[in-house]
């Protein structure tokens, strides 16, 4: 085992939100000889984390929270993650004996400052979907729920007794369309971020992927196909889409799969969870017009911009010890915690009350 010295590893980072078609892209990127990509690492979320651990250590969290803190105060946290992250991914690629290492972790858009603050020079490549396609995928691959609540009656505590009540994967999917979709959609402007539609992508993988390698400085030629081809590093992941391993040929089908797989309903419940204006703003004017046909209404960006609060004040609650909210929570980070959540119920009501309340007015569920 060997670990090359004396300059950092090259490194580029791929973001998309879950289901949005990161593992094929990051798939066909490494048929290239120069790249590797490890199924997902979510090894800056581990550093951006390091020093909040559980609070059931039997050290005492808080003291281990404290000292860490007062410890790395001193220093940069920045040059000491990059070190770490540097020997880590200079390892995995003196192991592979390739040149780039492609990090695909989903859930990085919890953390794009900290990728900046550490790797500032690192290439991005930015993956987007219709997001009606990607609720869709969410319902028929993991079962997540998606109903439009304005066709329910029901009352301020209910709406949030169900929040209260949802198991963390359910709400971290929904949190990837609530607030993960608007983050990464304005890291576009970013420098040295390329930015992919998924479906041009499927359409033509190709010119795509070429387009891609030589933004990253490979050779394109040296990619011959989008074959579907040795994805057997996914069988000992418990990572990435597993769909993969199923497929021979790149499925086109699934640009059009929303429009039968997601009811009116749902179709309102994503459309009020993302808002109408980061539909155009992404370029998915056409899928938006269906939907409006279909009967779907546009219930305005106020809908949207309340939807967001509350799914960050339950952040802010979700990744704080004991229910209580602190300057230094990070309300938008998809974390589990040890703590009973019915235990705050009545904490998490009165938190997210006024944004419920608002939200209920507006909809007219009351």
């Amino acid at each position: 085992m060997s670990i090359r010295s004396g300059r950092s590893p090259a490194v580029c980072f791929l973001l998309g939100l879950p289901r949005s078609g990161t593992t094929l892209l990051a798939h066909l990127l490494q048929h290239h000889p120069d790249i590797v990509a490890p199924p997902e690492p979510w090894l800056m979320l581990a550093l951006e984390a390091f020093g909040r651990v559980d609070s059931c250590h039997p050290v005492g969290s808080a003291l281990i929270e404290a000292a860490t803190s007062q410890f790395l105060g001193r220093i940069s946290r920045a040059a000491a993650s990059r070190a770490f992250a540097d020997a880590a991914y200079d390892q995995y690629l003196a192991e592979a004996g390739k040149r780039v290492i492609l990090d695909k972790t989903p859930r990085y858009w919890t953390v794009l400052d900290f990728l900046d603050s550490v790797y500032p020079e690192a290439p991005h490549i930015l993956l987007m979907r219709n997001p009606y396609a990607i609720a869709a995928s969410l319902k028929s691959t993991w079962g997540i729920p998606l109903r439009a609540e304005s066709s329910h009656t029901v009352s301020v505590s209910s709406i949030v007794d169900l929040m209260l009540r949802m198991p963390d994967v359910i709400i971290s999917s929904l949190a990837d369309l609530v607030l993960g979709l608007p983050r990464l959609a304005a890291h576009r402007t970013r420098p040295q971020t390329h930015w992919v539609q998924y479906e041009m992508f499927v359409a033509h993988p190709d010119e795509e992927v070429r387009r891609l390698l030589a933004a990253l400085e490979c050779d394109p030629a040296a990619f011959t196909s989008s074959d579907m081809k040795q994805a057997d590093y996914l069988r000992t992941s418990s990572f990435g889409d597993r769909k993969i391993l199923e497929r021979t040929t790149i499925d086109q089908g699934s640009v059009e799969a929303w429009r039968s797989q997601l009811s009116v309903e749902e179709m309102q419940t994503v459309t009020n969870l993302v808002g109408a204006e980061l539909f155009l703003e992404l370029g998915y004017e056409e899928e938006l017009l269906h939907a409006r046909k279909a009967g779907v209404m546009d219930t305005g960006q106020e809908v949207t911009e309340l939807y967001r609060r509350i799914f960050r004040t339950w952040w802010r609650f979700r990744t704080t010890k004991r229910g209580a909210l602190s300057a230094s929570s990070h309300a938008e980070a998809a974390v589990h915690t040890a703590w009973n959540v019915s235990d705050n119920r009545d904490a998490a009501i009165e938190m997210l009350r006024d944004e419920v309340a608002r939200l209920e007015q507006i909809l007219n569920i009351s």
